[in-house]
């Protein structure tokens, strides 16, 4: 250590060992409970995101769950409204678009692009944008402008479609 520390310090720091597991340690078990189900002929996934990019993980998950549903054989679309918008923006990124100041800010990024790549849709409503200045022209390519009133309509769609769905929500 660099830090000179105080003798309260390195007690508490020695109290208990470090590390108490060794790196690669397994804490958890490992056995899935349900059957790992694959879409059967016509299913559809549809996701709903109202959560901030980098609030929380909400946002995020969403698409991991998506993106697995996609690769399960589902239909899997995505749509994003209210501040959820923001999560399509290209424009991510600092002291540049598409960099990263810390670990981890491109991961919605990136794993938006990989849904579309591998025949996800994206929806975005326009309001959403229009709430925070964002606009149309810095969504992530392939992501689909919606008018504000198709929020209510694709939940209708996709649900007579016999859609899971997959609404999340978070501030």
């Amino acid at each position: 250590m660099t830090a000179d520390l105080s003798d309260t310090e390195k007690q508490s720091i020695t109290e208990i060992p470090h590390p108490s597991l060794q790196e690669g340690s397994s804490i958890y078990g490992g056995t899935k409970v349900f059957p790992d189900y694959q879409a059967e002929d016509g299913e559809v996934y549809f996701t709903l995101v109202h959560g901030l990019a980098h609030e929380s993980s909400v946002s995020f998950v969403a698409i991991l769950q998506a993106t697995r549903a996609l690769r399960k054989g589902f239909e899997s679309a995505i749509y994003f409204y209210g501040p959820g918008s923001l999560n399509c923006l290209a424009t991510r990124g600092f002291p540049t678009t598409g960099a990263s100041a810390f670990p981890g800010e491109q991961n919605i990024n990136g794993s938006l692009k990989t849904f579309i790549d591998e025949g996800g849709k994206v929806y975005c409503c326009r309001f959403g944008l229009s709430l925070h200045g964002a606009r149309e022209e810095d969504l992530i390519e392939g992501v689909i402008p919606t008018h504000p009133l198709d929020v209510q309509d694709a939940l209708i769609h996709y649900k007579r479609k016999g859609a899971i769905i997959n609404s999340t929500y978070n501030f």
